[in-house]
């Protein structure tokens, strides 16, 4: 097994670190079915507001007062927002305002243990290892940095938060950009050589690859099969021998 040098390993979560089914078949769900309670319960808030005028930003306007003169009080305007906001799960939509909303309900299912993240079986062992061997660990995801703090600080395994001293969201840039990544190498400090991006996205390893990083293919059971693909591959983050460059 040919060894990597590498300072960093940023790793994507779903399909690399973490199974799709649980994304797709628990989390999603969980915050959707809350998502009209979350906004009817929570639209005075501040953090609330602040995810809403992202929300408006999202979707072209100035502000969410801009976006929805109505407001949540009113019962029109509520449904409105949820509608649109159910819209873009539907779709899948990577973008900012819906994930820090989502963010924001799966806190609520962290705190009083209905939720705990799944991570693969190695995931925890293999994490700790690289930390221990002076490796930098960090998370680059569609999910808010806040939701990816609370995946990793309640998992199946334990708190695992404390393996990451980085975390990435869109609000650095898209993930099938070159560009964001140009940023995260500026932000870890270090030479994009020797930065390690893992994901199951071949486009997002793409725009890595463009920006000077290394990058590894997760292959897990479940996750969609990639035909044509020029990154290495790996089945489980055992399959990586890395040392500290």
């Amino acid at each position: 097994m040919r060894r990597i040098s590498v300072s960093w390993v940023l790793l994507d979560i779903e399909g690399t670190t973490s199974n799709l089914a649980f994304v797709h078949d628990v989390l999603f769900p969980y915050a959707r079915g809350r998502m009209r309670e979350f906004l009817s319960a929570g639209h005075g808030e501040s953090i609330v507001t602040e995810a809403l005028d992202q929300v408006a930003r999202d979707a072209g306007a100035g502000s969410f007062q801009d976006w929805c003169p109505q407001g949540l009080a009113s019962p029109d305007g509520l449904e409105w927002v949820v509608a649109h906001l159910h819209g873009l799960m539907d779709r899948d939509a990577k973008v900012t305002g819906l994930k820090r909303l989502q963010g924001l309900i799966w806190e609520g299912g962290y705190r009083d243990g209905t939720l705990r993240s799944h991570v693969f079986d190695e995931v925890p062992m293999v994490l700790k290892v690289w930390q221990q061997e002076g490796i930098g660990l960090a998370i680059y995801s569609s999910g808010s940095v806040a939701a990816q703090k609370l995946y990793f600080g309640h998992t199946i395994a334990g708190d695992l938060l404390g393996c990451f001293s980085h975390h990435f969201d869109t609000a650095v840039g898209g993930k099938r950009e070159a560009a964001s990544y140009r940023r995260i190498a500026d932000e870890l400090g270090g030479d994009p050589g020797k930065i390690l991006f893992v994901s199951d996205v071949a486009e997002e390893l793409d725009a890595a690859a463009e920006a000077g990083f290394q990058t590894a293919l997760a292959e897990r059971v479940g996750n969609r099969p990639v035909v044509e693909c020029r990154h290495l591959r790996v089945r489980a983050l055992t399959d990586l021998a890395l040392e500290r460059a």
